[in-house]
């Protein structure tokens, strides 16, 4: 199960407010790549696919494909914002190493 903050909760409503396409949720997918092997990609979605498992937090639901469901499991999603950059930061128990950016791990 992923958790997310009231932070990272407000961020995806404002998000699914904005976009010009209907949205429910979003996708959360782990991804061959990035500095450390592993890299996070996110983006909006509006139904399931096969092998999905489906939660929602404070009415925001999130999509995780099954692949990347045990590079995720017990995850932290939260969004920061700084005076340099703003953003979803991942607290994942599984990541053995993660890079510099937060993005990537291994």
């Amino acid at each position: 199960m992923i958790t997310l903050t009231d932070n990272a909760v407000a961020a995806v409503k404002t998000a699914l407010s904005r976009s010009g396409e209907p949205a429910e949720g979003f996708r959360i997918m782990v991804q061959t790549g990035g500095c450390a092997g592993f890299k996070y990609s996110m983006g909006l979605e509006s139904v399931s696919r096969e092998g999905d498992v489906v939660t929602e937090t404070d009415g925001v639901k999130l999509f995780v494909d099954a692949g990347s469901q045990p590079h995720v499991a017990g995850m932290t999603i939260d969004f920061v914002t700084g005076l340099e950059s703003s953003g979803f930061v991942f607290d994942n128990p599984n990541a053995r190493e993660k890079c510099g950016c937060g993005k990537s791990f291994s």
